[in-house]
């Protein structure tokens, strides 16, 4: 078959590469695109000769969509739709297998279409399998694990493949979300990660194990900070969701969580005293359920929390607690107890409990204006009949909320236990845990009416947590959505007052007094006592909702979070201008699906609730604020002008990206973990005297900790750039060019080893990286013959004209290990052969072994921070950036 239509045939595809790669750097791509159309077709051997213009492109391995890599590969990808002969199948055995070997070496990428597009090129899945996984263990024996998966992935070898082998080195280097592919869609893989993840979260697992299983692999303190139980159990539970597997699987990460939920209990009930007894007890027995372990802990516990032994004795005697798994005196104690209190006690509050509450309660807290018969329980068709007839009128208004039994994170969804409907004068309780009350077709058919019904308003606050609840109760509604009509969030409307800043109250304290501790209110507690005057008692929120029958101050609590709804709703439509709301507050009402909406819509409401919270935010757009302050201190005026590297700061985990950004500007900046606690940054500042920069509410805590003015809260809403420039104009930084990547951006370090590119090569050799049909002495004096203009044979660039960087002599270098004296060695997997031709000189970060080069990210940031850099005329020579390409 005739694979060609040349017009002048034998073009040399190394000139057609040079050719592309000098328009692609005048980034004239119109005339690329002309050029690579006309050079493909002239090559003798179009397939043999894209491997030979891909291998020598710069960035191959990144197949990003702003390489010419990748935009070579799409120009191929429309000649080729132009010339369908020119297929592998047309070639013979032998050259076409060369071919897809040479096309695998390529793939050490994990962009979608860059992989994709080689693999169907060169059909790279006919390939024996035996050769795939060759490729794949080479990939990771070179410690390319995030490429070797993802080869793996495409095609479609994951069965033929170690699961632990794959899946470890991606956790331990923060990419969960990559082995969590290499499973997707293969049960016994996935319940094999589940299991690995389980595993690590047993209380005397150590690090030392997984050393020991896979000795190849560095297990250094930034790879066990994420693996820590806490962070595990959270993967944990949402993969069990994920992937649908049996909470049986993962027992460690159960124990944890129960262990964690039953200290917070404690903490609930014995420091903050928020919480009621009846309460407590309750979901005691729900976590501790019957795990011995968790039984033991509990008597702990109650020693450390309240000091009294006798609690201790009670509960340890409902558990059966051996002996020797006491605490000390509680033994004792159980042998002096009298017989009637060596039992817990659980009083029947239900019918002791009177309905009108103690007249300090109806001083402090917003009161139900209904009596108890006005409250009716709805537990059978029957009664629900009647509910309908009177909720379900024209023109009415409903508030509605639900009820459910706190699962403390065990469970991802609750299922709902009770609905509360309040109409004027009347409010109805439909108890889903009744008898059949709950999955009868009467109830699903009443509940779908009533949120479709156009003409009823339904009052609610923060429904979107309620309607998910809805569907883990009634799985029909994934089926067929349920259809929201006329359905007013007062979430919503709360939201809008909070960013008119009207926080006004008519009457009533700001805090209020919960037992003995002050808290202040929140979400519609909050909305509540801005409008009424006085806030909710939240006391029974937490409560045992499926426990029946429910307590006196169980009902009035449910009631009372409905009904307020149509005071405030009433109160607010009365006045509307006084809070700053349209006139019809029916305008701001909704009409939605019951399915989840868009990403972006769900993360901005969260947000905004927070700030219906109680959370302090600063906004640098707001009319009131002016522009460049923080939170915090007001810069001065005379602040004395200083270099980048003379500002230490450490930023919380909330601001990592502004770190990493500040730090690419050498700034000398501390970035805290995920896993750290915000009081790690107040430590740090203490101890090496740098300024905090965090944002919400660890704010007021960290700034008590430090000096005046050392703690600055920046607005979580802007951009890391954004960020940046204010802190640098905040602290009157002179930001000049050459300061630029003057800080290796993986460990903070300013000092560096230059590293010649003869010498990179050898290195490159010395440890295997090295690999391809040409030698680098090949590569160098082709690219020298063609851009002889760019690079000067034999010469030793000079360094980068870093002011402050400290330069390490290469002399200091373990020539055997490639480490330097601090143990780091250099991290040759991340230097692709290609750029070797092009890069005259290496940065290599002494502390940690990170090699950076010139490349394009110099002219970005450059670009970036334009606005705010201090160019002197000797700046505006090219710079050499140390900067991974």
């Amino acid at each position: 078959m005739d694979r060609k239509t040349p017009e002048t045939a034998g073009l040399d595809p190394v000139v057609l590469r040079d050719q592309l790669f000098e328009l692609w750097n005048r980034k004239d791509l119109q005339t690329l695109h002309l050029a690579a159309i006309q050079g493909f077709s002239k090559l003798s051997e179009p397939l043999e000769g894209l491997l030979t213009i891909l291998e020598g492109c710069p960035g191959k391995q990144k197949g990003r969509s702003h390489t010419l890599t990748h935009h070579i590969l799409m120009e191929f990808l429309t000649w080729g739709k132009e010339h369908p002969q020119v297929t592998l199948s047309s070639l013979l055995q032998q050259q076409a297998l060369e071919l897809q070997q040479r096309a695998l070496s390529l793939i050490r990428d994990t962009q979608a279409n860059f992989v994709d597009n080689l693999i169907n090129i060169y059909q790279l899945n006919s390939l024996d399998p035996a050769i795939l996984l060759l490729s794949i263990m080479k990939l990771h024996a070179l410690h390319c694990y995030k490429e070797a998966a993802a080869l793996s992935i495409k095609l479609k070898l994951q069965k033929e493949l170690n699961m632990e082998e794959m899946c470890v080195p991606l956790i331990l280097q923060n990419k969960l979300a990559m082995a969590e592919s290499f499973v997707t869609g293969h049960d016994h893989l996935e319940q094999q990660l589940v299991s690995l993840l389980d595993s690590w979260c047993h209380p005397n697992f150590r690090e030392e194990e997984i050393s020991k299983q896979f000795p190849h692999l560095s297990v250094t303190k930034q790879c066990m900070s994420l693996i820590q139980p806490k962070i595990l159990t959270k993967h944990v539970f949402r993969l069990v969701e994920k992937f649908h597997i049996d909470q049986g699987l993962c027992p460690n990460a159960l124990h944890k969580r129960r262990l964690d939920s039953l200290r917070f209990l404690m903490y609930k009930r014995f420091v903050e005293k928020t919480m009621t007894d009846e309460n407590w007890s309750d979901h005691v027995q729900y976590v501790v359920a019957d795990d011995s372990e968790l039984q033991i802990h509990l008597v702990e516990l109650l020693v450390k929390y309240c000091g009294c032994l006798s609690k201790a004795s009670q509960w340890s005697l409902r558990y059966n607690v051996p002996r020797n798994r006491l605490p000390f005196g509680v033994w004792d104690t159980q042998q002096s107890l009298p017989s009637d209190l060596q039992q817990v006690g659980f009083r029947d509050s239900a019918k002791a409990e009177a309905w009108t509450p103690s007249r300090s309660h109806c001083k402090t807290f917003y009161q139900v204006p209904l009596t108890k018969e006005n409250v009716h329980f709805v537990d059978s068709p029957e009664a629900l009949r009647r509910c309908r007839n009177i909720v379900l009128k024209e023109g009415g208004i409903v508030g509605v909320d639900m009820e459910w039994q706190p699962t403390f994170g065990c469970i991802s969804t609750q299922q709902v236990a009770l609905i509360q409907l309040a109409v004027l004068g009347q409010v109805f309780l439909l108890d889903l845990c009744a008898n059949g009350f709950c999955q009868h077709p009467d109830t699903i058919i009443f509940i779908r009416s009533l949120f479709s019904e156009r003409s009823i308003l339904k009052l609610g606050y923060g429904m979107s947590g309620d309607v998910r609840c809805l569907i883990a109760t009634w799985h029909q509604l994934l089926d067929e959505p349920l259809q929201i009509e006329a359905m007013l969030d007062l979430l919503n409307v709360h939201q809008k007052i909070q960013r008119q800043k009207v926080n006004r109250t008519q009457k009533g304290p700001k805090e209020v007094a919960v037992g003995k501790k002050q808290q202040a209110e929140k979400g519609l507690s909050l909305l509540v006592q801005q409008v009424l005057g006085r806030p909710l008692d939240k006391t029974e929120q937490m409560s045992n909702w499926e426990k029946r029958p429910l307590r006196i101050s169980q009902i009035r609590y449910a009631v009372a979070d409905a009904c307020c709804l149509l005071d405030v709703y009433s109160a607010l439509s009365s006045n509307p201008a006084y809070f700053g709301l349209p006139a019809d507050l029916r305008s701001m009402s909704s009409s939605q699906s019951g399915k989840n909406g868009d990403k972006k819509q769900k993360a901005k409401r969260a947000t905004e609730k927070e700030e219906c919270q109680g959370a302090q935010r600063v906004s640098p757009r707001s009319s009131n604020t002016e522009k460049g302050l923080l939170c915090g201190e007001k810069p001065s005026e005379d602040t004395p002008p200083r270099p980048p590297q003379q500002l230490r700061v450490v930023c919380d985990n909330m601001l990592q990206g502004l770190g990493r950004c500040l730090r690419c500007l050498g700034v000398d900046v501390i970035i805290l973990e995920n896993t750290d606690d915000h009081r790690v940054a107040a430590k740090l500042a203490q101890a090496e005297g740098r300024f905090i920069l965090t944002c919400g509410q660890p704010f007021q805590s960290l700034r008590s900790q430090v000096g005046e003015g050392r703690c600055l809260s920046l607005d979580c809403s802007e951009k890391a750039r954004d960020q940046a420039v204010r802190v640098l104009r905040h602290f009157n930084v002179q930001l000049t060019p050459s300061d630029i990547f003057s800080r290796c951006q993986t460990c903070n370090s300013d000092e560096y080893a230059a590293v010649p590119r003869k010498d990179m090569a050898r290195m490159l050799q010395q440890k295997g990286f090295l690999q391809g049909n040409h030698t680098i002495q090949q590569q160098q004096q082709r690219e020298e013959e063609t851009l002889g203009d760019i690079l000067t044979p034999g010469v030793t660039p000079e360094f980068p004209r870093y002011v402050q960087c400290q330069w390490a002599p290469l002399s200091g270098l373990d020539p055997d290990t490639l480490t330097f004296p601090g143990g780091a060695p250099i991290q040759l997997h991340a230097v692709p052969p290609a750029v070797l031709p092009r890069i005259p000189l290496f940065y290599v970060c002494t502390r940690c072994g990170k090699v950076f080069w010139e490349g394009s990210h110099f002219g970005r940031v450059l670009s970036m921070f334009q606005d705010v850099l201090h160019i002197a005329d000797e700046d505006t020579k090219p710079a050499a950036a140390a900067q991974q390409d």
